[in-house]
């Protein structure tokens, strides 16, 4: 069975573009992943490109896009979805309603950061290692743990609290 993961952030430029590329390249026929904003930039943020070309993640198809392609009429269902904005920095998570399960997965915004390009892609390079290291333990959930919707709420929610230097203990 294919879940349809659906990673929201508010502009859909940085860190929902960086999950959605990695779990596309990881996630296999288990999975398809999509990203979307609440207040798309529109445009996908260069250093986030840079990164994932650099960790060889595939970018064809990656574009900023609004929430509303997954919402109403005709729209394919999403089996999850994950929100990874961060609430730590009073930074407003877009609210995503449907049938299906939600966690959040907060990361600081690497977009936001000031200063030069090295000061710039080492925060995009800090947000993909948290997005991988959450991803790697997200792939290995048992399938049987999906048929369960409060069992995979529990294991998504302690998910976000991941850095990257758990990720040798995932």
């Amino acid at each position: 069975m294919t879940h349809r993961v659906l990673f929201v952030c508010t502009g859909n430029s940085a860190r929902s573009v960086l999950a959605e590329a990695t779990l596309r390249a990881w996630g296999g026929a288990r999975f398809e992943a999509f990203s979307a904003g609440s207040q798309p930039t529109g445009r996908i943020n260069p250093y986030a490109l840079e990164t994932l070309v650099a960790a060889g993640m595939p970018t064809a198809g990656l574009r900023s896009k609004s929430w509303d392609e997954f919402l109403g009429d005709g729209a394919q269902p999403i089996d999850l979805v994950v929100t990874v904005c961060d609430s730590a920095a009073s930074e407003p998570c877009p609210v995503f309603f449907g049938d299906f399960v939600r966690t959040h997965w907060g990361l600081p915004d690497p977009a936001s950061v000031e200063g030069n390009d090295a000061e710039k892609r080492a925060a995009f390079a800090q947000a993909h290692a948290i997005i991988k290291a959450r991803l790697m333990a997200f792939l290995t959930l048992p399938a049987e743990t999906w048929a369960d919707r409060e069992a995979l709420k529990v294991a998504l929610d302690r998910i976000g609290f991941i850095q990257s230097e758990d990720a040798a203990h995932v």
